[in-house]
C-alpha cells in the first residue's frame, strides 16, 4: 500500500485584491496625491453594460489613474494576467500623447515600478 502525499497549491491572488493592495499602500505612502479606479471590469448585466457604454465607459482603458503624475496602470494577477489587444492599443495611445503606464503582474511588481519612478512633487 502506498501512502498518498498532498500536495498543496495556493492560488495567485485575484487582479481585484492585488488593486485593493495597491490603492491602499499608494494612498498610505502618498496621501496627497490621488489615485482612483476606471470601471472597466466586472461582470454586468446587458443593461447595466449598455447603460455604462453609452456613458462612455471604454474597454481597454487601463485600471487606475493617477493625475498629478500623468500616471495609468494596468493590474493583472501576478501569474496568468494577459494584456489584451484593446488594452494595448490604449496603452500605445496613452504612451504616444505623453502619459506614463505599467503593467503591475501583482501588487509587488505594481510597488515596485512606481517605487522606481522619478515623480512629481505632488
Amino acid at each position: 500500500m502506498g501512502v498518498g502525499v498532498a500536495i498543496l497549491t495556493v492560488a495567485a491572488p485575484s487582479e481585484h485584491l492585488e488593486q485593493v493592495r495597491l490603492v491602499s499602500w499608494f494612498r498610505k505612502t502618498w496621501p496627497g496625491v490621488r489615485i482612483f479606479a476606471i470601471p472597466n471590469g466586472g461582470g454586468r448585466s446587458m443593461a447595466q453594460g449598455s447603460a455604462l457604454k453609452a456613458e462612455g465607459v471604454t474597454p481597454g482603458v487601463p485600471d487606475l489613474f493617477v493625475p498629478a503624475w500623468g500616471l495609468w496602470v494596468e493590474m493583472k494577477r501576478a501569474t496568468g494576467g494577459v494584456v489584451s489587444p484593446v488594452q494595448r492599443e490604449w496603452i500605445a495611445y496613452l504612451e504616444g500623447i505623453g502619459h506614463r503606464v505599467i503593467i503591475g503582474r501583482g501588487f509587488e511588481d505594481a510597488k515596485s515600478q512606481i517605487e522606481g519612478m522619478k515623480k512629481p512633487t505632488s
